[in-house]
């Protein structure tokens, strides 16, 4: 009999969970538990084992995605880290880039760095651009240290010297020196946790790493020991930020390639959808309870970057945050989910989140001592969520304690009624999103309107026509389990890891294509030792990047390389590849200047099997709804009846006219009058903009 695979996601207020066993597919939400995690999940997974009829001895693989490390950084909760840097530098993480990203606030607040300043050593080292040694380590120094950091109850170490991605002796030799006397203390050198150049976003990676590290290993054993002494004796796989998964070995010694997990499951899910249904270009849409999360997919595939800012101070704004280098799928992420709290400031605006109820205490409509109002209550308030039946009955909401909340917070300072406070809420964190979703396009020169949405999670379908509206997006699909969509979406992730390496090169007549061969060789050893172990009898998909700029720029553009060995005629293919990706981002190329490489990266992936295409829409077949129920209309702003459909109920080819409610057990669907439902052939829900 096949083996079962069950997906994990902790949220920051639901923990989902699917499991695919003989061709179904069953899925289950419960709260997430902050304190201790693991116990949620071990919750979800004993109520998803009893819908199904499996047993534990029945699944093969447990695919796992986490917030906890992000978390830890955001409320500061990881380990107490020293940083050791080259003599000199250790003010280098504090200073950053230098520059400010509000420029007109006087009362700036910099995000203060992990690690403060007395902890934060300088060691006598150095070496050059090129690796040589300039100055020899200094073992005694890094002896002497031992006691200092014994003695400041240090958990966590980060190892960052200068130029340490071209040659990580010094920094291996340094956690020799260290293990011998602090045995059992985590260190992170930075030569392996981001072997990049440029040491603030290097050293800022490698601490976060260290910070982090002990708080998820300590999690990923409990569980691991949890789920072990209940019988499970499958692998335990991590969801990574770049979309694949690693084994619990990795995951363990790299936490902070966890970062994003949750989120890259989605946007793996949209990807897939989008191949699937020959949709070239489309808007992923994740909005749970926590934030809401957008995404480009181009060509069935998501955008990719290196870059990540964790822990924004300013309202999410850009260069705000501890820069990370890791792999990571491009999207922005914003504080808009269904615990978003709403509030009115001294001028008498509505503002929505980015503060989130979370799990604990949740919504006012919860009644489980949350008193401030969130985009839920308002939804409760608005009709378009049914008390009664609110992750499928698991969770009985409370109107009175809602409609209470909103009045109390907004309704009264502002003088409205409670349907109009209900609906200003939505509007405001609708408009927050799609404010969001207009500036990631435009930096990335993108255009929206001709793009399908595919919303998922919790609050997405709620949410997302009047989003697509405010986008002049005509089409939404939403996926079947759209509710627990990131952790369908583990369950479509290949293993796969990516290597980075620093290596200058310039694209002139030195050009040495077997040095390069060579560099692609060793990358290609260290990925395909972390994806065997995972999938050691699948075939091996390989893709290469570079990151290129003319000679003289201070950053890179990421440019695709053509896969097999690089030869002497490879220089002039690399040029033509980096000025076609040049003009395609800024319109123009710089002629007469030399082209140059920074970055070089390797990821190699488990090959997937195909997915079927989707077959051609069937003929429309009315659908007879299960009752009714008073919705807020914006347009007559008042409450009207509204047919309320049951997914369950709908077969491929079932019709339904706006406006009308789809339920189901994890989300709700909100079709209004400008818009068509129907089932499409691979059961996903597609809402149409009506011609008028």
């Amino acid at each position: 009999m096949e083996k079962a695979r069950l997906a994990v996601d902790i949220g920051g207020t639901f923990t989902d969970l699917a499991l695919e066993w003989n061709g179904r597919r069953m899925s289950v939400k419960v709260l997430t538990t902050p304190r201790a995690p693991e116990e949620g999940v071990l919750t979800g997974i004993k109520d998803i084992l009893k819908l199904s009829g499996a047993k534990p001895a029945d699944l093969g693989l447990i695919i796992h995605g986490t917030t906890l490390a992000t978390n830890a950084i955001i409320e500061r909760k990881g380990a107490k880290t020293a940083l050791i840097v080259t003599e000199g530098f250790r003010d280098s993480i504090e200073m950053a880039f230098e520059h400010r990203f509000e420029q007109y606030d006087i009362f700036m607040r910099k995000p203060p760095p992990l690690v403060p300043r007395d902890l934060r050593f300088g060691i006598p080292e150095r070496l050059d651009g090129r690796g040589n040694i300039l100055i020899p380590l200094d073992e005694a120094a890094v002896t002497a240290l031992a006691p200092r950091l014994e003695a400041a109850g240090i958990e966590a170490i980060a190892v960052g010297y200068m130029h340490a991605y071209l040659d990580g002796k010094h920094e291996r030799r340094t956690r020799d020196i260290l293990a011998d006397f602090l045995p059992g203390l985590s260190i992170s050198l930075s030569s392996e946790v981001s072997p990049e150049i440029r040491e603030y976003e290097r050293w800022s990676t490698a601490v976060a790493n260290a910070y982090v590290q002990p708080v998820m290993d300590r999690y990923l054993g409990r569980l691991d020991a949890a789920l072990r002494s209940q019988g499970f004796i499958c692998p335990l796989f991590m969801i990574t930020s770049g979309g694949g998964l690693a084994n619990l070995d990795t995951a363990r010694k790299f936490p902070i390639r966890l970062v994003e997990s949750g989120p890259a499951g989605g946007a793996i899910l949209a990807a897939a959808l989008a191949r699937q249904c020959g949709l070239d270009k489309v808007l992923s849409f994740d909005m749970g309870g926590t934030t809401a999360k957008i995404c480009l997919i181009d060509h069935g595939e998501p955008q990719h970057s290196r870059t990540f800012e964790v822990a924004r101070q300013y309202r999410f704004l850009k260069g705000s945050g501890l820069p990370l280098r890791i792999p990571v799928i491009e999207m922005v992420e914003i504080g808009a989910g269904g615990g978003s709290i709403a509030s009115v400031d001294s001028l008498s605006r509505v503002n929505v989140g980015p503060e989130s109820a979370g799990a604990e205490p949740g919504p006012a409509s919860y009644d489980r001592g949350g008193t401030e109002p969130t985009v839920t209550d308002a939804d409760v308030v608005l009709g378009r969520l049914d008390p009664g039946y609110f992750a499928g009955g698991s969770i009985k909401l409370s109107s009175d304690k809602a409609g209470g909340a909103v009045d109390k917070a907004v309704g009264t300072p502002l003088g409205l009624d409670r349907l109009d406070a209900a609906f200003g809420i939505s509007e405001i964190v609708e408009e927050n999103m799609a404010n969001a979703a207009r500036v990631h396009a435009v930096e990335r020169g993108k255009e929206l309107q001709d793009r399908t949405m595919i919303a998922f999670g919790g609050a997405a379908p709620i949410h997302a026509a009047r989003l697509a509206e405010k986008l002049g997006i005509r089409r939404v699909l939403v996926p079947s389990g759209a509710g627990v969509g990131s952790a369908v979406g583990f369950l479509m992730a290949p293993v796969a890891y990516e290597v980075v390496r620093s290596r200058y090169i310039q694209l002139d007549h030195s050009f040495d294509p077997t040095y390069v061969n060579a560099l692609f060789a060793e990358m290609r050893a260290e990925a395909e030792a972390v994806v065997k172990a995972g999938a050691p009898d699948t075939k091996l998909v390989e893709i290469r990047t570079a990151d290129m700029r003319y000679r003289g720029q201070g950053h890179e553009i990421t440019v695709d390389l053509p896969p097999g060995p690089f030869t002497t005629a490879s220089r002039e293919k690399l040029v033509q590849l980096y000025e076609t990706g040049y003009a395609a981002t800024f319109g123009r190329t710089i002629p007469g200047l030399d082209s140059e490489i920074m970055n070089w990266t390797l990821r190699l992936a488990a090959e997937q099997p195909a997915q079927p295409v989707c077959p051609p829409q069937p003929a429309d077949t009315p659908s007879k709804p299960r009752g009714s129920r008073l919705v807020y209309d914006p347009a007559d702003q008042d409450m009207k009846d509204v047919a309320v459909y049951h997914r369950a109920d709908l077969a491929i080819g079932s019709f339904m006219p706006g406006p009308a409610i789809i339920a189901e057990d994890e989300t709700t669907t909100i079709v209004p009058k400008s818009f068509t439902a129907r089932i499409n052939p691979i059961g996903a829900l597609l809402l149409e903009k009506v011609e008028t």
